[in-house]
């Protein structure tokens, strides 16, 4: 604890006890160690991480390779079995994870970065600005969100960055309104009108008095937008408007499973990209409940 001095009616100054960051983080990482599945999915999160960096190393065979074996069933020379060109589908298993992580956290850094300063500006300078922009952001959020996504992948081409950029247009709103609400009601608390009589400037206001107080909510956000974007590129993949072949992506290499054939006799073709999905999902998602749980001020 560090007393710091703090201006009030009258003049007089008066120490106030004050909690040391260090001392809240440590409060943070308890609450969040408590929540074992958040601890497992972030286990998890790190690990597809860690292979999708890796993935040339780890990958026994190469993602683009066609062999004789159409369709094979898993053996010790392939892990997985090979799809129905004959390519190594542990080998494109991995690749893929790499598409996932790419396209979860470069849409999220895209549109948590945009949308939070839009909500910060917003909210700070008020008035006409504040309307303007919040009837912006309903127009967004009243578009039919994958309809569009397909027109425009359709437009630009389904390639991986496109899908990325696409994703994150449509996606700020929610992160812009959410900062938004945080940053009208810190305007009202007492140590902000206070900094803004001592004379600061607007940026340093903003960046160091309001932004850090609304973290929380915009860390948990983001988390869940991480498994939201894998879920879309792997939907929009699937439906041929994603990542194409022979690019590997957990969404296009379920699309050999759409026979009733497939899905009966050759498991391994769908199972892995499939479990890939369900795992990846749940461990972010598991992550975000503790964030949450770590992160509110309730607590």
């Amino acid at each position: 604890m560090s007393a710091v001095q703090t201006p009030v009616a009258g003049g007089v100054i008066l120490p106030i006890q004050q909690e040391e960051p260090e001392g809240v983080f440590r409060q943070m990482a308890r609450r969040f160690l408590k929540h074992r599945l958040a601890v497992a999915g972030l286990v998890v999160t790190l690990l597809l991480i860690l292979i999708a960096i890796f993935a040339p190393w780890l990958s026994p065979h190469s993602p683009y390779a066609v062999t004789a074996e159409f369709s094979a069933a898993p053996s010790s020379s392939h892990w997985l079995g090979t799809d129905q060109v004959g390519r190594d589908v542990l080998s494109r298993l991995l690749y893929a994870t790499r598409v996932a992580v790419t396209v979860g956290f470069g849409t999220v850094a895209l549109y948590v970065t945009f949308g939070t300063i839009i909500g910060l500006w917003s909210a700070y300078v008020g008035g006409w600005v504040d309307m303007m922009v919040m009837r912006i952001t309903d127009m967004f959020m009243a578009f039919p969100y994958m309809m569009v996504i397909l027109v425009v992948v359709s437009v630009l081409g389904p390639t991986l960055w496109t899908l990325v950029l696409v994703l994150a247009l449509f996606s700020w709103p929610s992160i812009a309104r959410l900062v938004r609400g945080s940053v009208l009601t810190l305007k009202q608390m007492d140590y902000i009108k206070a900094v803004v009589a001592l004379g600061l400037s607007t940026p340093r206001i903003v960046f160091r008095h309001i932004l850090p107080n609304a973290l929380a909510p915009i860390i948990v956000n983001a988390t869940f937008g991480v498994a939201a974007a894998i879920m879309a590129e792997s939907g929009l993949s699937f439906l041929g408007m994603g990542v194409q072949p022979p690019t590997a992506s957990w969404g296009n290499m379920l699309t050999d499973a759409q026979s009733i054939s497939v899905m009966t006799d050759q498991p391994w073709l769908w199972l892995p990209p499939g479990i890939m999905i369900l795992v990846t999902v749940l461990a972010i998602n598991f992550v975000g409940d503790g964030l949450r749980d770590a992160l509110d001020p309730k607590q």
